[in-house]
């Protein structure tokens, strides 16, 4: 015979537990209840120990044959994809100044860059739209209104066309709410609106919003950033990989460096993890 002891809150969870611990069936233990405490108060939990027995003939609880492992594959280190080139989007630059922290590598044979997506000059795949004076003022019109309704004293105004691009100024008291850091709000509240007036309009014209010249001054850092890690990479001859940047900010990078001498840059990773690396030229 096998006994063991087991302490539960009632006598059907302690005669459960004794089951599992013993590999049988409930019903094939002898229970005997040792000691048996009533919860004191509204909320209190009684307490049962009992000794629970089974004979050496009684029936095992089968567990479920375990099916064979299949013979594992040898691990093979995955290739890095290639790095595609940054989207040439003039949409969105931004103000903070950039993060200046960057990984060096030992100079080399960079990844080879497939054609598209991402470049370092505007490379335009889709149809050519341009954006006519009136398709700019129903954006800002747009925009104007749904400021309105979140009472923001604020004034909308039209400063720059540039394909299908417009560019809306936003001014006004309150435009450093709609900037927060490191442009995070800003650049939200565009997806935003584009996506509403891509549903409204569907003319293929983009909104780029702006406040205060936030996007020039960011644009200005990013450039200075670059341009200065550039020439620690032609003078050491290493790589150097710059935090992850949005789509928008990593055009800044590439065009800032096209026509650099001594090096090239290409992008790496994927979204939103993608970075610029600056490579010495070869």
């Amino acid at each position: 015979m096998t006994t063991i002891e087991v302490t539960g809150k009632t006598i059907e969870e302690a005669t459960r537990l004794a089951g599992e611990k013993l590999g049988v069936n409930a019903d094939s233990l002898s229970i005997t209840v040792i000691e048996e405490t009533k919860g004191k108060g509204l909320f209190g939990q009684g307490k049962v120990r009992l000794r629970a027995e089974v004979a050496a003939q009684a029936a095992v609880v089968e567990a479920p044959a375990e099916s064979p492992k299949p013979a594992r594959a040898p691990r093979v280190a995955k290739k890095a994809a290639a790095p595609v080139a940054a989207t040439a989007t003039p949409e969105e630059l931004a103000e903070a100044p950039a993060k200046e922290a960057k990984v060096a590598r030992p100079r080399g044979k960079k990844a080879p860059e497939a054609p598209a997506a991402e470049a370092a000059t505007p490379a335009i795949q889709e149809a050519e739209v341009v954006a006519t004076d009136t398709q700019a003022q129903q954006l800002r019109d747009l925009l104007t209104g749904l400021l309105a309704k979140g009472e923001l004293s604020v004034d909308v105004k039209v400063t720059q066309m540039s394909g299908r691009y417009v560019t809306l100024e936003i001014d006004g008291t309150d435009v450093a709410h709609l900037i927060g850091k490191h442009g995070e709000v800003l650049n939200a509240m565009q997806y935003l609106f584009n996506i509403i007036a891509s549903r409204k309009y569907a003319n293929g014209v983009r909104a780029t919003l702006d406040g205060n010249d936030y996007r020039k001054r960011r644009e200005a850092a990013l450039t200075k950033l670059a341009l200065g890690i550039a020439k620690e990479v032609n003078s050491r001859g290493e790589e150097a990989v710059l935090d992850a940047l949005p789509a928008f900010e990593r055009r800044v990078v590439h065009k800032a460096l096209t026509g650099m001498a001594g090096v090239t840059t290409y992008s790496e990773g994927e979204e939103p993890n993608r970075r610029v690396v600056i490579a010495p030229a070869e």
